[in-house]
């Protein structure tokens, strides 16, 4: 809030607080109590709306919103799609770091390329907004809770005192980890299949036209 803004709300404050006072005739300190309710009150609605600052999306570019417009979506669909992929980078983000901490968990990573395939979908997406909804599973389902499970494995590794019990229940979360990683890796692969598949067709028609020049090639000898 700007101080001269401010400045002016305390001064209508105090203006109340005697016009209030001369009307009901209650006493300095009661106005006193409601005068500092009030304050509190403005301070912290500050802090709600300075922390919802904190949460807000990234500028957008000129380019990406030309893309967006390129594409056909729609205000809502764009508002949607960006929070969509501001929440998943920051997702990867924090399993990067989890992945790195644990010699266990950069092992995972390495045998599933888990982080490169994630980061590799992430740009997929960004590329083709239209397509969110084939990603649905590694969105909402397979990145948090790979987040959530080496966040829990990290907690656990780090106990000073490991019981019998402890080292039990960490394998059980690498097994786990490892399922999900590979969860992951068919999540990108079945988003580039329509890609795949579309380069065969290509590729069979490359084949079919270089075949008939063969043949017209040789038909001319």
């Amino acid at each position: 809030m700007r101080k001269g803004k401010f400045i002016q709300i305390i001064a209508y404050l105090i203006l109340a607080g005697f016009i209030l006072r001369f009307i009901t005739g209650i006493h300095v300190p009661v106005v006193a109590v409601v005068f500092l309710l009030l304050i509190v009150l403005l301070f912290t609605g500050s802090k709600k709306k300075s922390g919802k600052k904190e949460e807000q999306l990234p500028t957008l570019t000129k380019s990406k919103e030309e893309h967006y417009e390129t594409l056909g979506m729609m205000n809502q669909e764009i508002v949607f799609f960006r929070d969509t992929m501001n929440t998943t980078k920051k997702q990867i983000i924090q399993l990067q770091e989890n992945m790195n901490a644990s010699t266990k968990l950069r092992a995972i990573d390495l045998r599933n390329d888990t982080l490169r395939v994630s980061k590799a979908l992430f740009k997929e997406l960004v590329k083709d907004p239209k397509k969110l909804h084939l990603a649905n599973h590694f969105l909402y389902t397979h990145l948090p809770n790979l987040v959530d499970l080496t966040g829990k494995y990290l907690e656990i590794d780090n106990h000073e005192i490991k019981t019998k019990q402890t080292y039990e229940k960490l394998e059980e979360s690498a097994q786990i980890i490892d399922q999900v990683s590979k969860l992951i890796k068919k999540d990108y692969e079945q988003f580039v299949a329509e890609d795949l598949e579309d380069l065969d067709v290509e590729i069979s028609l490359a084949k079919n036209s270089l075949n008939r020049d063969n043949e017209r090639t040789d038909n001319q000898k």
